[in-house]
């Protein structure tokens, strides 16, 4: 799909100052100290900056609601948003303000205030627990002055903005979330702002249609910035366009301020959920145009640091049919991947495109079969990765750690069909004159641009953008042996190393009788193998002394020649076959004089002992690859590939992973030892002259 129209990356970009409202609000935070520790502030400041957020958007109409209330208390809600101009309302004669005048009564007054305003405001401050908070303030004589400090600021959206806004929640919260659990980072505007650039970059000429309907999600939408965002963009550009915003939140305090500024914005409140998206899809059915999100890194869905039924969640929809999880499950531990497959599920079939944010996990962690591998398998195949961006270190608040934008797409332009675009934007940052937590670098307009530009300029490839098939990233997982050439004898040190290997472990195991004997208590199966084991220490002490008698430097090269003689040494101990068998693989060392072993049919038996795992690209034959990397070290290796996928026995032999750094590793050339070796003595000198002076 062509581009019509270019989207300008800098368009937002006019600085918005929120220091003066900021620093009144933490202002009156201070004056919780004593009662509260700073980590708490947040249960007191987020509800009353709602509130106060609140009041200030329903003023102009809190008479004409007032005077309809006092007409008809029994009015519809939905007939009283048509008065207020906002989907929600308040009918109490009171606001902040009025509630100082009667000191003696606040807590009861404040309390009542709230219970005044429409139903879905009480559910959000009833999500804070606030009512608990205007009981301890009152209780410790805090409450009067925060009320009063809160009436005198001005939140009035004709004056603060949804942008002015939510710059002053993002500085807020970067506070509060200066503390936060591991995993969960709050994105700073400027990388939303990327995310968004990226996502309307191309693809997207149906947003300039008059009246469109245009669907965006956030399935871990915190306080609603990349909403926000992409809701600013899409109506400056098209004003008219009807943008739809979705989202679903875990934490009852992000969750309060994302819906409150929804309703500002005069979003429909069911369309902002309160909901673990690990547990649930809210908007099953619902396709989205746009998936934007930076879901946790690092948080286990599965196992004991799980949160109480999110496993049994995800286990129950891996079942249905059709699946969030249609790829299959990922480990336990990170949840990233199931957020991946959930977004490609709520994605529009025809014209969907996402922007996710993850670590660099998902690139390439676990093996072939992994649920991991399996799931970049199924994205690759399906030809679903538009482009992958490394965005710079130290960007988040509360951790440095390398991320990446994972552009996805159901509508890939022709170029764009079977290919994956790299982007290393890990320099483009500049840095930031003061530290806020771990954030030390930020994305500029002018940066973003540059990375904008790089993402658009498909199929250009530069020192920062590489373009690859999709099957770049596929490989099949080769063993690779050699014939089984082994030469045998009864030496000292192949007993020993017989010992080591445990190829008597099943008859006698030294070690385990000894944790055996010394457990407090042993199950009925472990008691039971411990007496088959101690009853087995004669013959294993017989066969131990028959080798060493028979101890000798000769050496046989078959099996055929060996047995015999084996057979001889051990005819007091014992005569059982597979025992002896495991005695002469013991004894045996890999020989490439001995003679190459064959099965029945004459075929050639392989040494497991020299298995070696080759990975192989999807392109590339098998062939070719043995003779470059394999055959000219090994000349008589083979390969084999057994994949399996039935439903009795699957083994999986073909993975893929994304090994990103490798594809834009700059080699650095050493610095010579004779200049190392200077360094060293300049320095050794400076010390040891340190030393002289301590002692003078």
């Amino acid at each position: 799909m062509e581009q019509k129209r270019p989207i300008d990356a800098m368009w937002d970009d006019s600085p918005v100052d929120v220091t003066t409202e900021v620093n009144f609000i933490w202002s009156i935070a201070n004056k919780l100290r004593g009662t509260y520790q700073s980590e708490k502030y947040k249960d007191v400041i987020i509800p009353m900056v709602i509130i106060r957020r609140f009041e200030c958007a329903l003023a102009p109409t809190k008479q004409k609601v007032l005077a309809q209330y006092e007409a008809n208390p029994k009015y519809p809600a939905k007939a009283m948003y048509k008065i207020s101009d906002y989907p929600f309302y308040n009918t109490s004669g009171y606001d902040l303000a009025e509630l100082v005048n009667d000191p003696d009564h606040l807590a009861s007054n404040f309390k009542s205030y709230i219970q005044a305003f429409s139903s879905n405001i009480q559910d959000i401050i009833r999500s804070l627990d606030f009512d608990k908070q205007i009981d301890k303030m009152d209780k410790n004589n805090r409450l009067l002055s925060v009320v009063k400090a809160f009436s005198e600021l001005d939140l009035d959206p004709h004056t603060i903005d949804n942008v002015k806004m939510g710059y002053i929640f993002e500085e807020l919260i970067r506070k509060f979330s200066e503390n936060a659990e591991a995993g969960d980072h709050y994105t700073g505007r400027d990388i939303i702002k990327l995310m968004v650039n990226i996502l309307l970059a191309e693809g997207c000429d149906d947003i300039f249609d008059p009246g469109k309907v245009i669907t965006i999600l956030d399935q871990a939408c915190g306080t609603g910035g990349m909403l926000s965002t992409g809701f600013n963009f899409i109506k400056r550009y098209n004003p008219s366009a009807d943008v739809r915003l979705f989202g679903q939140e875990i934490n009852p305090e992000s969750y309060a301020i994302c819906l409150a500024e929804m309703l500002i914005k005069n979003q429909n409140a069911e369309n902002i959920c309160y909901q673990d998206t690990m547990k649930a899809d809210r908007f099953r059915g619902t396709k989205m145009r746009f998936v934007i999100e930076n879901p946790p890194f690092g948080t286990p869905w599965g196992g004991k640091d799980a949160a109480e039924g999110v496993e049994q969640a995800v286990t129950d929809e891996y079942k249905r049919s059709p699946s969030r999880w249609g790829a299959g499950l990922p480990g336990s531990g990170d949840t990233q991947m199931l957020f991946l497959q959930s977004a490609i599920d709520k994605m529009d079939d025809k014209v969907g495109r996402a922007a996710i944010i993850q670590n660099g996990s998902p690139l390439f962690s676990g093996g072939t079969a992994s649920g991991e591998s399996q799931i970049r398998r199924w994205l690759l195949e399906s030809d679903l990765i538009e482009a992958i961006i490394a965005l710079p270190v130290d960007l988040f608040y509360n951790t440095g750690i390398a991320t990446y934008i994972w552009v996805l797409s159901k509508n890939k332009r022709q170029e764009r069909k079977g290919k994956i675009q790299l982007i290393d934007a890990s320099s483009f940052f500049h840095k930031l004159r003061k530290a806020l937590g771990d954030k030390k670098n930020e994305i500029s307009p002018e940066d973003r641009a540059a990375i904008t530009k790089l993402y658009a300029g498909f199929p250009a490839e530069n020192e920062f953008c590489k373009i690859y098939p999709n099957t770049e990233f596929i490989y099949r997982e080769y063993v690779v042996m050699q014939p089984l050439q082994r030469s045998y004898a009864i030496t000292s040190d192949r007993i020993s190393a017989m010992l080591a290997k445990g190829s008597l472990s099943s008859l006698y195991d030294e070690a385990k009788v000894a944790e055996w004997e010394n457990a407090e208590e042993l199950t009925g199966k472990d008691a039971r193998k411990l007496e088959i084991m101690q009853n087995n220490k004669p013959v294993f002490e017989a066969i131990i002394s028959a080798l060493q008698a028979a101890v000798s430097d000769v050496v046989y090269y078959s099996p055929a020649d060996f047995m015999p003689v084996l057979t001889n040494a051990l005819s007091g101990a014992t005569a059982e076959k597979k025992l002896l068998d495991k005695i002469a693989d013991g004894l045996s060392v890999m020989d490439k004089k001995a003679e190459i072993q064959r099965d029945r049919k004459g075929n050639i038996i392989y040494d497991k002992e020299t298995r070696d795992i080759e990975i192989v690209r999807w392109e590339e034959s098998i062939d070719t690859y043995m003779a470059r990397e394999v055959l000219p070290h090994v000349p008589d290796a083979k390969a084999f590939f057994e994949e399996n996928l039935g439903a009795k026995k699957t083994v999986i032999k073909t993975g893929a992973e994304i090994p990103f750094t490798r594809y834009f590793y700059k080699y650095q050339q050493p610095v010579p030892s004779e200049e190392l070796k200077a360094k060293f003595l300049k320095l050794e000198c400076s010390v040891s002259n340190r030393v002289v002076r301590l002692f003078e």
